[in-house]
This record gives structure tokens, sequence and C-alpha cells, in this order.
């Protein structure tokens, strides 16, 4: 199915069954934190693993940063900046990847950090970011240290070479495993190495972490906050389908669509699905429950129906359910979609809609540290 045939009509969306999420595989009903996280979270952990995103690999045998002066620092009044190459060795070979960190020159920190996972081509003129994707200024005029990493610095976004980075150089035996890992696994991966430099800098308040992504790196944001739990904020902007949008819904790209133009983002096992939505064990609507208790935040624009909007609302509307009911967030999201008004800020989850098209933008930006606000400042 291409994009031209894309269903974008509500009443062709099939009726959803969705999984429950407090009924465990063998039917034990989940009522509090010790079940949730010793029985039902590590289920369905492994359904998101082996079924859609494989595996991301924890180990390695050495991690070290060089901070090195490469690019002039386009903000010097206001931040200084840190050029910091990350290198990791694991059995006898190394990977090289790159963040690009900015902190405030005022202000006594440790400071929180957000960082982008970015995908967008490299600027020629030797700029880092487009300044509405990355608005570095505005963050750290706001307090905020910021950095950033390309996603090629990790694994091509390319079907023939995505394994030509760290995954062949570190990780060659997850190749060819039907559960193995894929580039949004990869580039989670190193959203995760560049918190290993933001624990050790002194100037960082890594308990006051935020991971951003957009569309593709908006998934991988989502799955390596899944994984690690060191992410107190994870922010996907328009994800869609295999990130915040339930796949059952079948509206705007679907699985068979993301799985034949994108082959290499997802586990193979996905690919099982294609045109097959209905076999899923899972939906996206458990994927918020992976990083609950901490805050987990979605948007979506009113331009991009290829996302499926009201597919990424209800993602979130239904999985906030474990926040409020396993940890007892106020986090229950009672409007329906079609009746947003605004913003719907709560305790640990969030979500707004904007005009527009596909895009990240100072807009959501801004919305987005409302929601910022309103939890750190409870």
């Amino acid at each position: 199915m291409s994009q031209n045939t894309a269903n974008y009509d509500e009443n062709k969306v099939p009726d959803l069954i969705l999984s429950d999420p407090f009924v465990s595989e063998k039917g034990k009903l989940i009522q509090t934190v010790s079940e949730w996280e010793k029985f039902r979270r590590p289920e369905i952990f492994r359904l998101f693993q082996d079924e859609v995103y494989g595996q991301i690999p924890k180990d390695f045998d050495k991690i070290s940063f060089e901070v090195i002066s490469e690019t002039a620092n386009p903000y010097p009044e206001i931040a200084d900046l840190e050029e910091v190459n990350i290198t990791v060795e694991r059995n006898g070979k190394s990977h090289t990847m790159r963040i690009n960190f900015f902190l405030p020159k005022t202000g006594k920190g440790p400071f929180p950090v957000i960082l982008l996972i970015n995908y967008l081509p490299k600027y020629p003129d030797g700029k880092l970011a487009d300044e509405a994707f990355w608005p570095v200024p505005e963050l750290i005029k706001k307090g905020f240290a910021t950095a950033s990493f390309h996603a090629e610095t990790v694994a091509p976004d390319l079907a023939d070479s995505f394994q030509n980075g760290m995954i062949s150089t570190l990780y060659p035996e997850q190749i060819g495993q039907a559960n193995g890992l894929k580039a949004l696994g990869a580039w989670g991966w190193g959203a995760m190495r560049a918190m290993d430099y933001f624990q050790q800098h002194p100037k960082v308040d890594s308990k006051k972490s935020i991971l951003v992504g957009h569309s593709r790196t908006g998934k991988a944001a989502l799955w390596a906050s899944a994984n690690d739990p060191r992410w107190a904020f994870t922010y996907a902007n328009e994800s869609g389908c295999g990130g915040a949008a339930l796949s059952k819904r079948k509206y705007g790209e679907t699985v068979g669509a993301i799985n034949r133009r994108f082959p290499h983002w997802f586990a193979d096992n996905f690919q099982k699905y294609n045109e097959k939505e209905e076999q899923l064990p899972l939906d996206q609507h458990l994927l918020p429950g992976l990083i609950a208790p901490r805050a987990v935040y979605y948007s979506s624009a009113k331009g991009d129906q290829w996302a499926d909007p009201k597919g990424e609302y209800l993602g979130i509307q239904l999985g906030s359910r474990v926040a409020s009911e396993i940890y007892g967030k106020k986090a229950v999201f009672e409007p329906e979609f079609e009746a947003l008004e605004g913003p719907v800020h709560l305790e640990s989850v969030g979500y707004h809609i904007r005009e527009g098209k596909h895009d990240l933008t100072w807009k959501d930006w801004e919305l987005f540290l409302e929601f910022w606000d309103f939890n750190w400042k409870r």
C-alpha cells in the first residue's frame, strides 16, 4: 500500500481489539506496582522487543569521552559548546559517535538536560541544526543544557547499509536475528551513551533529563526510554506508525507500508504483520506503560494524517492507564479526540495537536515545555 492509497476514512477503521495492560498472558489480574513490575511489564517489554523493535544490547567493555574543538560555537554569548566523541569498545573493536552539547553560561547548575536525536540532513554551511527543529538559544535561555547527535553517527538510515555503524562493529551477532538490533534500536543505544556522558558531567542534573525525537527518531526515543529508566521525560513528536499511533487502526501509514519503505527500522519479526495488524499480540497503547511512572508526552499535527493523529492520541489516552491505575498519577485523559480544545497536560502524561504539517516546530517545543513546567512545579 502506498501513501496515495492509505485509508483516511474513520468509517473504514476496524473495530479495535486491544490487549488489556492489566491481564497477564496467564490470565492473572494485575493490580499493584509489584505485580506490574514483576509480571506484566516484562511480558509487554518482551513482546515489543521480539515482535516490533528488536533488541538493544546493554553490554560493552569500555566507554570513553573526548571533548574536541572542530566547529565554531554559534552562540558564544549565552552557551559553552562541547563537541564530544563518545567511544565504545567491545570485544576488541570500537565505535565512535558524536554529540554536540550546549551548556548555559549563566546560572550555577547543575542544569536539566534535553537530548534531541536528530536525523535531518547535515548542513553544508557548518550549522549544527535548524533553529526551529533544535532551538538551542531558546532552550539555553530557559535554563536547560541541550545536546543532539545525528542518527547516522550511530547507524546509517539506509536499508542496505544500516549495519555499517555500531551494529556490525560492536554487536555483529545481532545481524540476522529475527528480533535483532535494527536502526531504531541503534539510535536508542546512541541516546543511552549520551546519557552515560551526562551522568558523569558535573554541570548536568541527569535526574531532570529529557529525551526528544521527531518522526522516526520519536519512535527511537520511546523504545530507548522503555529500555533505559534514566530518562525522566520522553517527548515523541509526530512519531506515527510504530511510535505513538495504534497499528490496528490501519489509518494513514500502516505496518506494511512502513516495513516496505524502511525495512531496516524494526525487527524482522514485525514484517509478519504486514496487512495483518489484527494478528499483532500487542499494540502501541502498551508502550507508555513501559515508561511509567516517568513522564511521556506525545504531539501531532492536523496536516499530518499519515501519522494518524487520532491514533497517536488514543495511544497516550489508553496508555496512560498504567500511570493512573498502577502508580496513582493524576493522568486520566477524559476528552475524546474530536472534543480536544487545547493541550492536555496531566501528571506524567500529556498531548497536544497543532495546525500545520509534519515538522518539529517552536510551537511544539513551547507546548512541551509548558508540560515540563506543569510537572516539575507541582
